[in-house]
């Protein structure tokens, strides 16, 4: 029998639901993994989102823009819409960059003694992911799950306008590591600046996004990082060339791939390097390709939600122009 899936908010439920998200905090079945990002960021509920977070608006009519619960529910339903039958769980929600404020009855109040009734709140910037755990893959001993999601960050709409001015999202399908909960995107699974100025748009790009992104050639590309290592001398000649990157010439920049990665995140590169219990260096201190891409996915669980996803994607590019000059398809700068 075909499994059920059930929508956002959808009436009473029927029997054997694979999932839904309900009114109340019932959860029919939820992600068991560790957080997918963790820098600044808070864990909040669709239900949270839904009733208590208020709408930014257009300052010259009034109007709402699109709401991070319309964002969510618009993905989930395509989501539920291509993958039926699949195993979907409850979209994990996390938000940074509170906006607070206040009704105007309590405009003189003092912040100490505001009841909660009279305090507002949304979040500037929020991101989900919907894991299909029946959607599996292992790549050297790492399960890895379907796993789709957005971001929206009203820091790079502009409010001083009408209704029907463009607004910004991004929208991502790849791949979920169980093991370290790690994020692994692809330029093709991605829209970094996904430009809409509806409901009806949007929900238009995610289905052809979805429709459109190849698992298997993604999961190859994955695959063939375990095939090639780098001694313990490339590594670090590697983490070197990377941190004197930032601080090149413009000019030389150019001529060489683009490294989104900081020195925050190369020095969590480095430790987990000796000390990172799935992803650390052989005795002998080489690291294979699939190990590193992975240590500067984890190290990006560190980077703020409007950057996450770009640098998600650039560490999957950075390991295959490693890879690729390593099998001498072309020369590296960060290995020469």
């Amino acid at each position: 029998m075909e499994k059920q899936i059930f929508m956002l908010g959808s009436g009473e439920p029927e029997p054997q639901p694979i999932m839904r998200i309900v009114e109340n905090e019932e959860v029919v079945e939820q992600a068991t993994s560790s957080a997918f990002i963790e820098a600044n960021t808070t864990v909040v509920s669709y239900q949270e989102i839904q009733k208590d977070h208020i709408i930014p608006v257009y300052v010259k009519d009034n109007e709402p823009l699109i709401s991070q619960a319309d964002f969510i529910q618009t993905t989930f339903e395509a989501v539920t819409d291509l993958f039926k039958g699949e195993q979907i769980l409850q979209p994990q929600i996390r938000v940074s960059h509170p906006i607070k404020g206040r009704i105007p009855d309590a405009k003189d109040k003092p912040a100490n003694q505001l009841q909660e009734w009279e305090r507002t709140l949304y979040y500037e910037r929020m991101m989900f992911v919907i894991e299909i755990p029946s959607v599996l893959d292992v790549i050297d001993g790492n399960q890895l799950a379907l796993t789709i999601g957005g971001v929206k960050a009203y820091n790079l709409d502009n409010l001083y306008t009408k209704k029907g001015g463009i607004e910004h999202f991004k929208l991502f399908i790849g791949f979920q590591n169980k093991v370290c909960t790690n994020m692994c995107v692809s330029t093709d699974g991605y829209l970094n600046d996904l430009r809409v100025s509806s409901l009806e748009q949007l929900k238009n790009e995610a289905y052809h996004l979805l429709g459109a992104y190849n698992q298997h050639r993604h999961l190859q590309q994955m695959q063939a990082l375990t095939e090639y290592s780098l001694s313990e001398q490339q590594f670090a000649q590697l983490i070197g060339r990377c941190r004197m990157y930032q601080y090149l010439p413009s000019a030389n920049k150019k001529e060489i791939p683009a490294l989104l990665y900081g020195d925050s995140q190369l020095s969590l590169v480095c430790k987990d390097y000796y000390k990172n219990n799935s992803f650390c260096r052989e005795e002998d201190g080489g690291i294979s390709l699939w190990k590193l891409y992975n240590l500067f996915t984890g190290a990006n669980k560190s980077t703020y939600i409007d950057q996450f996803l770009d640098r998600s994607v650039n560490a999957l590019d950075f390991a295959s122009q490693v890879q690729c000059a390593l099998d001498g398809g072309a020369s590296s700068w960060f290995l020469n």
